[in-house]
């Protein structure tokens, strides 16, 4: 079981070494802020890009419908999640995946008011849900992977929905969650990785850890 008061991670201090590039930080921040005030369907293409200091070109490049901008989000989070997950490689599989979501829910907390109100309006709109399945999908599988867990094959297919499980649980409690530290996100994750455990044990899903990266090969001798 994830010991809270040990994560190894200093929650809302994000240490990725690899920001966004300066378009997408302006696009994201001007979405977000939009999406706070007016919800998902309050604003325009040429509002948003107003507000992000671009140009409608600009715009048509970065995200070609405004689903785009939600798939370029989940990306940039990947990527930020990704990019920190060499920090922490020891511990059990169990301690990566937890490392993996917290630094998922760290990478949100900057757009938080925008991803609430978001949360609230696609629940009253199946068809938003049902389109970002997929990604959602995509983004658990990279989760794994970067716990240096498999989303190959049947089994993995298992694991990326049963970690989606835990994802949605734990951003229920994200939205609830007021205090500094975490702490009840860190506790709903503990409590629906608990469950996930019990499930896979159940249904052998419970291996499948990729091997470690190997070091290099050393290089041969110069024989001349």
């Amino acid at each position: 079981m994830v010991e809270l008061g040990d994560a190894h991670h200093s929650w809302g201090m994000s240490d990725s070494t690899t920001p966004p590039a300066p378009d997408d930080t302006a696009l994201m921040d001007a979405l977000w802020s939009l999406v706070a005030e007016r919800g998902w369907n309050g604003f325009t293409l040429p509002e948003l890009a107003e507000r992000a200091g671009i140009g409608l070109p600009e715009l048509r490049a970065l995200a070609p419908v405004k689903f785009a901008l939600l798939c370029r989000h989940a990306r940039l989070v990947d990527q930020a999640v990704a990019a920190d997950a060499g920090l922490n490689p020891g511990g059990s599989p169990r301690d990566r995946i937890f490392d993996a979501l917290m630094r998922r829910i760290d990478a949100l907390q900057p757009h938080r008011d925008g991803l609430i109100r978001f949360g609230r309006d696609m629940r009253r709109d199946p068809l938003l849900s049902l389109a970002l399945a997929p990604v959602l999908a995509a983004s658990m599988s990279w989760m794994l992977e970067a716990a240096r867990i498999s989303a190959c094959g049947p089994a993995g297919m298992l694991r990326v929905k049963g970690l989606s499980a835990v994802w949605i649980a734990t951003l229920r409690a994200w939205e609830q969650d007021e205090s500094m530290d975490l702490g009840p996100t860190m506790a709903a994750l503990d409590r629906a990785l608990d469950k996930a455990e019990r499930v896979a044990r159940m249904i052998r899903l419970d291996g499948g850890e990729a091997a470690p990266p190997q070091p290099p090969a050393a290089a041969p001798a110069n024989v001349t």
